[in-house]
């Protein structure tokens, strides 16, 4: 039996790279579910810890040398100036609610009143403060649906109070107006403030947080996947599917072209 009658060798199986690419992908899957888990509590705790930072930085230079934790501590507390921040709002607020601080908080706006730049930036900015944080206000506390910017596209906006006696009648029309703040993404800070008729706007029933949240994720986290926990594990175990049905199709060969 000579060489020439032996059988043509049988190439071995080539399993390598699917195997690299199944390690590839798994790899990937792992770190992007590592991303999603530890990128928020990252970003949050640097948001935390940038604010607290922030406010040390303004409130010590205003305590007292011997008053600083770092005076008889080998390292600096952060978040004392915070607390003492708290502290100082919270006396500010005793003091005004009576006779006395009420009296001294007059005689500062009348004060503040009578400066031509000053006065109208004061007043612009208390008026703001008192709506937020006074809880009386229905400003944005409302969520509603906008034609934005062309016909058949919606807006999420945030509705606000009724435009003044001056303005409604400097409007043309007969129809009521409200005035709206339109968030942009992912910045929600920034955006459109209009007048828009009452009939135009749409109230859905979303919270605040809940707009922001689509908003700054430009869709991408719809409304109540982050507040019920089974919603979010579903939210999640979709996205490891279609990663996973992803990585599947990218691994089948391509069907052979029958001519």
């Amino acid at each position: 039996m000579n060489r020439d009658d032996l059988p043509p060798p049988v190439p071995p199986a080539e399993t390598a790279p699917e195997v690299h690419s199944g390690f590839v992908a798994r790899f990937r899957n792992y770190f992007l579910t590592g991303l999603i888990v530890a990128g928020p509590i990252a970003i949050t705790f640097y948001l935390t810890w940038w604010f607290v930072t922030w406010v040390d930085g303004l409130v010590r230079p205003f305590v007292p040398i011997a008053y600083r934790p770092e005076t008889y501590l080998p390292f600096g507390l952060p978040g004392s100036g915070l607390i003492v921040a708290v502290i100082a709002l919270t006396l500010l607020g005793f003091l005004t609610a009576n006779l006395i601080g009420r009296t001294l908080v007059d005689l500062g706006e009348r004060l503040l009143g009578r400066m031509p730049v000053v006065r109208a930036i004061y007043r612009s900015l208390k008026q703001v403060f008192e709506t937020l944080f006074s809880g009386k206000g229905s400003s944005f506390r409302r969520v509603g649906l906008v034609e934005f910017p062309s016909p058949g596209m919606w807006s999420i906006v945030l509705i606000s109070q009724a435009p003044s006696e001056e303005i409604a009648e400097s409007i043309p029309g007969q129809e009521e107006h409200i005035s709206v703040f339109l968030p942009c993404a992912p910045n929600p800070t920034t955006g459109f403030f209009f007048y828009v008729p009452k009939s135009k706007v749409i109230e859905v029933e979303m919270s605040t947080e809940d707009a922001a949240t689509l908003i700054m994720s430009c869709g991408v986290v719809q409304p109540g996947t982050g507040s019920d926990p089974q919603k979010k594990m579903a939210a999640l175990a979709g996205m490891a599917n279609a990663a996973r049905a992803a990585n599947s199709s990218a691994l089948l060969p391509e069907p052979a072209k029958v001519e």
